[in-house]
């Protein structure tokens, strides 16, 4: 095979395997989404407080994050590619719970097996993706995460039109042919992602040299976690209580509502995307600078802006803020060389666990005070993207 050949048999895995594993990342982040998607239904069915609400995002993140790290760390060295639809299983089954559930608890336990199943999901499908980007990193990453943003919004505007157009929360098993769908198209990237590893297994093991020393390492990576938090928090922000936000402030219904959010995920799927191929070509660092500190000057204007001037600045705010963590993943991941599951695992675990504990902060203080203060509040953390000059050039240091 001359070199011509072999490059397009190189694009054509890069199509194929990136595809199926950017939409089983759409079905799993769609089923996912649903849990926030129907807070309005539940909260008004079983009379939840916004503590109560928040309490569910934090059994779902915590279990989300937990784990993810730990199953990283241990599948870097021993990849488990059976994992995938295993985790799918837990997710579907969460969502059948999620359809039948009739007490506070029982919420809490569908979205314990919902959070179950995206951490055994995200490391080792980040890793599948790595293994088939031939060397296009941050694009194979963006079209990773973009598939899972999509289904997010995705999973709003299926609830809005299935669960809340009829107020019936037993529609919500209509969803399980997603996930079915889902654990057939995992199998087949499993007995790739299984082939690649057979295939791949006595070339050399990549070069694991950090390229600085411990200190300016840990540094790095303290700094990316607190770019992750003012990111996550804020998000976090928008994803549990925009829509009740919207509710209180300007009398949408739940449907109208519902709607904005998912105009505002949709946003984020596409500035998802951009962020991945724009760090390949310019540098991960100056993303992680503009999608943080950019989204500020619109997170501090949004809690004054009237009904259509919020639509418009939270699109801003999602197409800007969610470039970041496609290109905050992989510079990690450049950063600590050899380790791409555990640093997928980490970051997907610090995110979901960060986003569980502002949803429940942010819902008890919203208890306590009001939507529009924690709206507020949350619209100045994106300053903390002023950090980001801390950060080493990695780039720079492998050219």
């Amino acid at each position: 095979m001359n070199q011509q050949d072999s490059q397009f048999s190189s694009n054509q895995l890069f199509l194929s395997v990136i595809l199926m594993v950017a939409g089983a990342h759409l079905c799993n982040d769609l089923i996912q989404s649903m849990l926030t998607a129907t807070y309005p239904l539940l909260e008004e069915k079983y009379r939840l407080s916004f503590a109560q609400v928040g309490c569910i995002s934090l059994v779902y993140q915590l279990t989300a994050s937990i784990l993810q790290p730990a199953i990283g760390y241990y599948t870097d060295k021993h990849p488990k590619p059976y994992l995938l639809p295993l985790g799918m299983v837990s997710t579907t089954f969460g969502l059948c719970m999620l359809g039948f559930a009739s007490q506070f608890y029982l919420l809490l336990l569908a979205a314990a097996f919902l959070g179950v199943g995206s951490s055994t999901f995200h490391p080792e499908a980040s890793r599948v993706a790595r293994n088939a980007s031939a060397g296009r990193f941050g694009l194979a990453q963006s079209a990773f995460q973009v598939g899972g943003n999509l289904g997010s919004s995705l999973g709003p505007l299926l609830v809005s039109l299935v669960v809340l157009r009829y107020n019936r929360q037993s529609n919500i098993l209509w969803f399980i042919a997603i996930g079915v769908i889902a654990i057939l198209l995992l199998c087949r990237i499993s007995a790739w992602s299984t082939r690649h590893l057979a295939a791949n297994k006595h070339k050399a093991a990549a070069n694991c040299t950090l390229p600085y020393d411990k200190s300016k390492t840990v540094l790095a990576l303290f700094i990316l976690a607190v770019l992750i938090f003012s990111k996550f928090f804020y998000m976090a922000s928008m994803s549990n209580y925009y829509s009740f936000y919207l509710i209180e402030k300007f009398a949408l219904t739940k449907q109208s509502a519902v709607l904005f959010l998912f105009l505002f995920l949709a946003c984020v799927a596409i500035g998802t995307f951009v962020g991945g191929p724009v760090g390949d070509r310019i540098g991960r660092k100056y993303v992680i600078w503009f999608s943080i500190l950019g989204a500020a000057p619109f997170t501090l204007a949004l809690p004054f802006a009237n009904l259509w001037g919020t639509a418009l600045l939270s699109c801003l705010i999602g197409l800007i803020i969610s470039s970041a963590f496609s290109a905050i993943v992989v510079y990690a991941q450049e950063l600590i060389p050899g380790r791409v599951g555990m640093i997928a695992g980490l970051f997907f675990g610090f995110m979901f666990g960060m986003s569980g504990i502002a949803a429940a902060v942010l819902g008890y203080v919203a208890d306590k005070t009001s939507l529009q203060l924690i709206f507020k509040f949350c619209s100045f953390l994106p300053l903390l993207g002023i950090l980001t000059i801390l950060l080493p050039d990695v780039e720079q240091y492998k050219n």
